[in-house]
């Protein structure tokens, strides 16, 4: 099982884009996560049958906590932020440290969520691309959990790397 951890700031939409690839379902009302939630899923690559994991892990500072305990046992992780809350994309370095700390490296995708909400010309952003290289993510995937947009692409890029990395294991 490959366990893959789910973080950013409250109302980014973790939980939606966990949703939208699991369940192909989008609900656009919000409901805060406490602590966190976890979401089983089998995903079949390269004929084998993969089984994930992914742990929705509430980004509200009174859970903060808790997060060092849904960390232990993560081979991956998703920072996501909201393209519509810039506060947001400022916290990626602080949830990069958090992450580093308890856990170590691990193989990190970064989603630039909400784009249906924003223009395009506001979403390619050279400080994305400088994170993203200076902190040594596998990459950056615009998505919209209400859309579908860039979902499936940005989950395959982490699950791929995993599979490939532990199908020998």
């Amino acid at each position: 099982m490959l366990t893959i951890i789910v973080i950013g700031d409250g109302a980014v939409g973790k939980t939606s884009l966990i949703k939208k690839y699991t369940k192909g379902s989008f609900e656009k009302d919000y409901i805060k996560t406490i602590g966190a939630q976890f979401s089983k899923y089998d995903e079949d690559i390269e004929g084998n049958n993969c089984k994930l994991f992914f742990w929705d892990i509430a980004g509200q500072r009174e859970f903060d906590f808790m997060r060092p305990t849904f960390y232990k046992g993560s081979k991956a992780a998703i920072i996501v932020f909201s393209h519509t809350d810039e506060e947001s994309f400022n916290k990626i370095p602080e949830w990069h440290e958090d992450i580093k700390s308890h856990v170590g490296d691990l193989p990190i995708v970064l989603f630039g969520n909400k784009i249906d909400l924003v223009k395009e010309e506001d979403t390619e952003n050279e400080k994305i691309q400088e994170i993203v290289k200076g902190r040594g993510f596998l990459g950056y995937f615009q998505t919209s959990a209400k859309t579908g947009s860039g979902v499936y692409e940005a989950f395959q890029a982490i699950i791929k790397n995993l599979y490939n990395k532990y199908k020998e294991a």
